[in-house]
């Protein structure tokens, strides 16, 4: 059985006992973590899509651990105006491993 979660506006395939990298989630390596915003669960013989959350259906998971991704550079430049700028940013992710998919 999987499921498809939505978390920080973007959508994960999830499986039991699989780890999967979301944006930054609140609280601590070793808590639990709910999803409800399930877009659709697969089962073996059944499959429910959501219109556009699957209602009852929960995803729960524990975090792992939280990181900052590489660094990725932003450089601009205008045209004939010496004018340049260079930036960097590092994304902070979240590893969360699921524990369970509650399907309806």
């Amino acid at each position: 059985m999987y499921a498809y979660i939505e978390s920080g506006g973007k959508q994960y395939k999830v499986e039991a006992g699989k780890n999967i990298l979301v944006e930054l989630l609140e609280g601590e390596p070793g808590s639990e973590v709910s999803f409800d915003k399930v877009v659709a669960v697969i089962g073996d013989k059944d499959s429910v899509f959501g219109t556009p959350y699957v209602e009852k259906a929960t995803v729960t998971g524990e975090i792992v651990s939280t990181e900052k991704q590489k660094k990725v550079m932003v450089f601009k430049q205008l045209a004939r105006k010496n004018s340049r700028k260079l930036r960097g940013h590092r994304q902070t992710m979240t590893t969360v491993k699921i524990k369970d998919i509650q399907g309806v």
